[in-house]
């Protein structure tokens, strides 16, 4: 190496990436640390950013024999290149940037799309192994970093263990999850050679959520908005799936949107102003994506103590079977209840009466049994449910079974199981939908997505805004697991 050439203070602080680990040829960044949470054949793979990350082996240092530093990163930019190898320049100096394994075999793992088809027959749960959200393993490792109990810590990391579905809830996130997730189910596939399944919930309509605050979209409820929901949202999704098409998706569609349709037309403006969009949303949704063969459409109706009446249950037959139809040739194989609520699926202590306002179906699972009859009677063909089972696992505190947001009491449920009851084949599965530990809303009274239910008796607090952590609400969840972790 010529030591005569002149360097520049500038010019040794100067750092460009190149590809530095397995990963990278995968699709997916480095890892800046070295904690693994999951091995497969391409190597140790970590979670940042909400995204999983490769970590490269501990690499080798040639330039130390001939009395330079290494470089501090294999990411270093190459200033010159001789027989003993690559030289980077930091803090004035000359230094070698270290050499070693990319991590793992070169022959396995390529997140190329495959050109296999995946087509669902039946049950898209059974049979195969769920995908691990990386966003959730990170949060569930931010959560442990602040416990100190160690009995707690061993639950929460058995959080990390079990899958959950990923929310697209603005066009941005969708951007972000949709096709990376896409591409870590098929890696690991490769991998493993098991199909993987990974659920993904759709949910930025124009006027979302018209009867709360909490939980409002980014899309108002006009035309100009509904022609972005499209062309920007539901567009982009579908060219993501049909790229990567060999591996089983769920949708879970949009939730509260339509059973808001049943009840609140009349009560809630906000409501009646979004019916247009809700409908147009839905029929183009379920034309573009319920086409698809590897993908399996669920439809939100609900809980127990919205549309467990009589009454309501006869309207939502009506209003389920013209979306679906709206929608054709597109197929819709179900529907999901408890979407983030608290809705035991037994309870034995309630019956029709006074303390249920006469609801007939005071518990999720007499909820199901009811409304699949009334479905199959308004013409629906196929009438499968999910059931989100995250937060029901113990009766929470809330003194009316329409609280809703971030109630005491809480704990985790079922675990993510297909066909999980014996006796109704018609129940696709318990799954976790909304993820333990997200906020339902805030309960700032000054804060412009302030609903007064985040603010009731029942509700825990402080609360951040919907979706923002809450480490309080996590911790109860999973003291209270049923069946215990």
């Amino acid at each position: 190496m010529k030591a005569s050439i002149a360097l520049t203070a500038a010019a040794a602080l100067a750092a460009k990436a190149s590809a530095a680990c397995f990963a990278e040829r995968l699709g997916y960044p480095c890892c800046s640390g070295n904690e693994v949470v999951y091995t497969d054949n391409d190597g140790k793979w970590g979670v940042e950013n909400g995204n999983w990350c490769g970590i490269a082996d501990a690499p080798t240092c040639w330039s130390l024999s001939q009395g330079y530093p290494c470089c501090s990163s294999s990411n270093a930019e190459v200033w010159y290149t001789d027989a003993s190898g690559k030289w980077g320049v930091e803090n004035g100096d000359w230094c070698g940037i270290p050499t070693g394994s990319t991590g793992g075999s070169t022959g396995g793992g390529n997140v190329t799309p495959s050109n296999e088809q995946y087509t669902i027959s039946g049950n898209p749960f059974k049979g195969v192994e769920f995908y691990i959200n990386p966003y959730y393993v990170e949060e569930v490792d931010g959560a442990i970093a602040q416990m100190s109990d160690s009995s707690l810590i061993a639950k929460a990391e058995k959080m990390k263990t079990y899958s959950n579905a990923i929310w697209l809830d603005t066009i941005k996130n969708m951007q972000s999850w949709l096709e990376s997730n896409l591409q870590g189910a098929q890696s690991q596939h490769q991998s493993s050679g098991k199909d993987i399944l990974t659920v993904f919930v759709v949910y930025d309509l124009p006027g979302r959520d018209c009867h709360a605050l909490a939980s409002n979209g980014e899309l108002l409820a006009n035309d100009g908005d509904l022609a972005r929901y499209k062309s920007e949202y539901i567009d982009v999704i579908e060219g993501h799936l049909k790229t990567y098409k060999s591996q089983p998706v769920v949708l879970i569609v949009e939730p509260d949107s339509l059973a808001n349709l049943v009840t609140n037309l009349e009560s809630t403006p906000a409501c009646a102003d979004s019916e247009k969009y809700y409908l147009e949303g839905h029929a183009y949704l379920i034309k573009k994506l319920g086409v698809l063969p590897h993908v399996a459409m669920y439809l939100d109706i609900g809980h127990a103590f919205w549309l467990g009446w009589d009454d309501n249950r006869e309207k939502a037959g009506k209003v389920y079977a013209k979306v679906i139809s709206s929608g054709a040739p597109g197929n819709v194989r179900g529907f999901t209840d408890n979407v983030s609520n608290y809705t035991p699926w037994e309870d034995p202590t309630l019956s029709r009466g006074p303390d249920t306002e006469w609801n007939p179906c005071p518990d999720e699972k007499r909820y199901l049994e009811a409304i699949s009859k009334d479905f199959k009677s308004a013409g629906i063909k196929s009438v499968y449910f999910v059931s989100d089972s995250s937060r029901n696992g113990k009766k929470v505190d809330r003194k009316h079974p329409g609280e809703w947001c971030n109630q005491t009491g809480v704990g985790v449920g079922a675990r993510p199981q297909a066909s999980p009851v014996s006796g109704m084949d018609y129940l696709d599965a318990f799954y976790w939908i909304k993820p333990l530990g997200e906020s339902d809303g805030t309960s700032d009274e000054s804060a412009a997505r302030f609903d007064g239910y985040c603010g009731h008796e029942t509700a825990m607090k402080p609360a951040p805004e919907a979706g923002q952590w809450f480490q309080k609400h996590f911790e109860q969840g999973i003291k209270n697991a049923n069946p215990p972790l």
